[in-house]
């Protein structure tokens, strides 16, 4: 068997498509961090820097996005599922903890109801299991109309906007630069294909009561993609999840809040350990 590479920057040839990821840190069962959409693994620095002597931690750039380059295939979650299971079993990873924001959250819980043996654990952060209603797909399909015919700025401005609580527009302008440079650096095709695939996702509500793996929940009490009634109703269906909210908060709480969110994850996954002996 191959020794496996191990740092910053890495790619491997995942399902016709080089995959960048970052894998650092030690552990005995890995922790998989899937970014949102239209971001890349750069959002999770704040909690791979604070974990990273405790545990083995993986990033990835999800296909399009980031370094992660494919401007030819049609996006969807249950493709970014199998990309997942595919980069797992490249790096002979049996079983991971797998942790989703927004975006990274529909492929969290699309890959779970697809491949449940494959994890341990889920940590859900600022996503939902519902599907889009006929409104919010219409809503998607007229924003790649127009990025179409004008451009992705204005809705990439507007975007931005919509992920931050308003204290972070005002107060963390660096923050919110280096976020408007990750959203930017897509190509147009990707930004219009994210949206179709977020589009044409499918329900997963309806498999919640079956998840019996330990679960965190985390949500911006402000996040208005995704919003705090959502994960209530998750933490709800989902038996025995923790949930934890994140005060002065959006979408992205973890680059928002580190501090806050790096103290639930910590604390989920020390019980994790304490769970498993």
């Amino acid at each position: 068997m191959e020794t496996e590479a191990k740092g910053y920057n890495l790619s491997i040839p995942v399902n016709n498509f080089h995959l960048s990821y970052d894998d650092v840190g030690e552990g005995s069962i890995p922790i998989i961090f899937l970014h949102g959409y239209p971001f890349d693994k750069t959002m999770w620095k704040a909690q791979v820097e604070f974990l990273k002597s405790s545990y083995r931690l993986i990033v990835c750039d999800l296909r399009g996005f980031g370094k992660s380059k494919d401007e030819e295939t049609h996006l969807s979650i249950e493709s970014f599922s199998k990309d997942l299971i595919a980069f797992m079993d490249k790096l002979n990873i049996e079983k991971a903890i797998i942790c989703g924001l927004s975006m990274g959250g529909y492929i969290v819980l699309d890959a779970l109801k697809r491949f449940p043996n494959r994890f341990e654990a889920l940590i859900l952060c600022d996503t939902q299991c519902i599907a889009d209603s006929t409104e919010a797909k219409e809503k998607r399909y007229k924003a790649i109309y127009e990025i179409q015919n004008e451009g992705p700025t204005a809705f990439n401005e507007g975007f931005i906007k919509n992920v931050f609580h308003k204290d972070s527009i005002s107060n963390k302008k660096e923050l919110v630069e280096q976020l408007r440079g990750v959203v930017f650096s897509n190509s147009q095709h990707i930004i219009t294909m994210g949206l179709t695939a977020l589009a044409e996702r499918s329900e997963t509500c309806s498999t919640l009561n079956e998840i019996t793996k330990p679960t965190l929940i985390i949500c911006g009490r402000e996040d208005t993609v995704t919003p705090l009634v959502q994960s209530e109703l998750m933490n709800t269906n989902i038996k025995g999840s923790i949930l934890r909210i994140i005060d002065n908060a959006g979408h992205v709480s973890n680059l928002e809040q580190p501090h806050e969110f790096n103290k639930h994850l910590l604390s989920f996954l020390t019980g994790l350990k304490a769970l498993n002996g």
